[in-house]
């Protein structure tokens, strides 16, 4: 059992406490991050005279070969070494002999464990709004090629008014850009470097922490040691930015599910996306919707975790902070694989236009643009609102439609109906004629849209910005 703190201990470590201690089994996947770290640390040693530069081209030369092995396969991350700290150096010193076990010079496991998963976790960040940026120009080009495509809207599951596909997708639009701005916010806020801080008080050594931050690309250094080592508000945040995220897909998934189903038939999902039955033959299942629906908990649990975790913890750094990795990676791991194939479904679904404008036309969508009807006839709201309660309740006993009523039967209602009534309450007269900011009216989506469509061509610039 290789470990990098048996001088103070005399006797073993018990097998299975050893066991239960070591992370080797997941920080294994911080070994890119680790070497990245290590790099720009003996690099700023020698900067600063602490390492000779043949002590430096030494070390930087074995750190980049483990790379190198690791990532082509003759190097095996095993878990005979605790954490992927210990296997890195221990290889490492392996391969240079003594000059090697000069790479812990002025760092201690804290700080080095706090860059990499801040390493990590930043990666991540930009990867995930990435993804996010496909999911909307997807969304985007739904928009633009539906700006006709009739829907009912609705509240409390009840048909209340008529809208357009694009008005309702433009409504994820900006779900999923809010999740955006929340990764950028997330970024800003963590982009600082620990390393440095040592075990919790800093180092005697003469560390210039500005120049190893800007090897790492951060904005700068970490400003107290103690917090240092023991932040994890970042991955808090990033957890609960995934979890904002997810609820947004399993909002979208529940909709999708909600459309495929005999009693919608709105969309028809590409069998690339879905799955048949083992005994019913017709049967053609959205498993990935609904799947993205059911790992939202997972990620939710992660937050969860994570917040437990830390909630009791004194200051600086305590053994129960290596929980922050597991079910965070499970977390980052989950939430990549959902926009990744949410995205695909939702690229590659075909809408039934037909099906939609019918069911728009059914539960009386215009009832509302019948009393603004009335309201434009000089009859006050409220009264026109009883008049159109008392029109849907003679269309409900008729088992009709207020468009398909006589201009006679809606006069005997009210003497304010023209003939001018049926194109007021007309698919296409209900969604044009909603021209606020907002709204579903072709013109002001296609305002939004060339908004949206700015904002997909600019707002790169903004992670980039927060990475310089």
């Amino acid at each position: 059992m290789a470990q990098l703190w048996g001088g103070r201990f005399v006797g073993e470590t018990d097998k299975t406490a050893y066991e239960f201690n070591a992370s080797i089994r997941f920080d294994k996947r911080l070994f890119k991050e680790d070497i990245e770290g290590s790099i720009a640390h003996v690099t700023m040693l020698a900067k600063q005279g602490i390492l000779t530069e043949e002590e430096r081209d030494s070390i930087l030369q074995g750190l980049a070969e483990i790379r190198d092995d690791v990532l082509t396969g003759r190097l095996v991350i095993d878990d005979v070494c605790e954490d992927i700290h210990s296997f890195v150096e221990a290889r490492l010193i392996e391969r240079t002999k003594d000059v090697g076990k000069k790479l812990h010079t002025g760092r201690s496991r804290n700080d080095q464990v706090a860059l990499d998963m801040r390493l990590y976790t930043r990666k991540q960040v930009r990867e995930t709004d990435t993804l996010l940026k496909e999911l909307l120009t997807v969304i985007l080009t739904v928009m633009e090629e539906n700006l006709d495509t009739y829907m009912p809207g609705f509240t409390h599951l009840q048909k209340a008014q008529p809208t357009t596909l694009a008005h309702h997708y433009g409504a994820y639009f900006e779900m999923f850009r809010r999740d955006r701005e929340r990764m950028a916010d997330i970024y800003r806020r963590m982009n600082y470097c620990p390393l440095g801080a040592g075990a919790l008080a800093g180092t005697t050594y003469d560390l210039d922490r500005e120049y190893t931050a800007f090897l790492l690309g951060f904005t700068g250094p970490t400003r107290n040691s103690m917090d240092s080592v023991s932040d994890r508000d970042y991955l808090i945040e990033f957890l609960a930015a995934l979890s904002t995220v997810m609820m947004h897909l399993s909002r979208f998934s529940e909709e999708i599910i909600n459309w495929n189903s005999n009693e919608y038939q709105f969309v028809e999902i590409d069998d690339a996306y879905s799955t048949g039955s083992s005994i019913m033959p017709q049967k053609k299942n959205p498993d990935i919707a609904e799947l993205v629906r059911g790992k939202t908990g997972r990620v939710y649990g992660a937050l969860v975790s994570l917040l437990t975790v830390m909630k009791g913890i004194p200051l600086a750094y305590n053994k129960d902070m290596q929980e922050d990795k597991e079910l965070a990676f499970d977390a980052m791991d989950t939430v990549r694989n959902c926009l990744t194939l949410f995205t695909g479904m939702l690229r590659t679904m075909r809408f039934k236009k037909e099906h939609m404008a019918a069911s728009a036309m059914n539960g009386f969508t215009n009832a509302t643009d019948a009393a603004d009807y009335l309201v434009g006839k000089g009859v006050p709201f409220r009264d026109a609102h009883g008049i159109v309660g008392r029109l849907v309740l003679y269309c409900v006993e008729k088992n009709t439609s207020i468009e398909k009523l006589s201009l006679e039967e809606l006069q005997n209602i009210s003497d304010y109906f023209g003939a001018d009534i049926y194109e007021a309450v007309s698919l296409k007269t209900c969604v044009e004629k909603r021209l606020t900011l907002g709204a579903p009216g072709i013109a002001a989506m296609k305002a939004m849209i060339e908004q949206c469509r700015a904002y997909l061509m600019e707002s790169d610039y903004l992670m980039e910005a927060k990475h310089s």
